[in-house]
């Protein structure tokens, strides 16, 4: 299985499981969405944790084969932005380019010192996804989210707790079972003033990601095909520093 799904008490868990690096593609994604369409219909789960094995979050999308030309994955990542109840991520360990996007549709994210968030778009030839053009900023304001988008750097968990990425820092081992109190904190309140109260909070967050993601799905487009893109992941997975040309 490449999601494990569980529940305990009010709190329903669905996590990645496809170590060490936990990529996702287009049917990861969708196996995601319809965990959580299901916890949408089960009046008994309040609240969800969105973790994953082994010591990586989500490294990204699995390029290993080149970027996809099959389905919009976009379109099963809108469903997860579109889930009904509060989303605790248990950000472990990396969580890079589709991987950062994936943790920033939830709510609130639990990390770890050896949390690792990163836009790295640029630094492959790309551009960035995920509605990240919309939570990013939203989340750590433009001049952050423009650091992270130009530099393509890596934010340990300490400052993406400071920078506002997430909510709580705690040892590693701990990730998963902070994720599950607050998780647990939240399924505590009304069922009803909790919807009402997440549906105003997040009004119109769908329909803005889901534009966000029409233009940086063509964005994603043009540049699939370029050298730089192609000369980005080979680098990314030979491990050294890529050159450029700009075309």
């Amino acid at each position: 299985m490449d999601i494990e799904i569980s529940r305990e008490g009010m709190v329903g868990i669905v996590e990645i499981n496809r170590p060490p690096s936990n990529f996702f593609d287009y049917e990861l994604i969708k196996d995601i969405a319809d965990t959580l369409d299901a916890f949408d219909g089960d009046s008994s789960v309040r609240a969800v944790v969105l973790g994953a094995r082994g010591k990586a979050f989500c490294a990204g999308a699995n390029f290993s084969n080149g970027p996809s030309k099959g389905p919009n994955i976009y379109d099963q990542a809108l469903r997860i932005f579109s889930h009904r109840k509060p989303i605790v991520a248990a950000v472990q360990g990396p969580a890079i380019g589709g991987g950062l996007g994936l943790a920033m549709s939830a709510d609130f994210r639990v990390t770890c010192p050896e949390g690792r968030f990163s836009a790295n778009f640029a630094r492959i030839g790309f551009h960035p996804g995920f509605g990240l053009t919309v939570t990013l900023p939203e989340s750590v304001g433009a001049p952050n989210a423009n650091l992270m988008f130009y530099t393509g750097r890596r934010f340990a968990g300490e400052e993406a707790v400071a920078m506002g990425l997430a909510q709580k820092l705690v040892a590693q081992d701990e990730v998963r079972q902070a994720a599950m109190a607050l998780a647990a904190e939240i399924a505590e309140c009304s069922p009803l003033g909790l919807a009402a109260t997440r549906a105003t909070m997040r009004r119109g967050l769908v329909e803005r990601v889901r534009a966000a993601m029409e233009h940086e799905r063509t964005e994603q487009m043009k540049l699939r095909d370029t050298e730089d893109f192609r000369e980005g992941v080979r680098a990314s997975a030979e491990r050294r520093p890529a050159i450029f040309v700009g075309r």
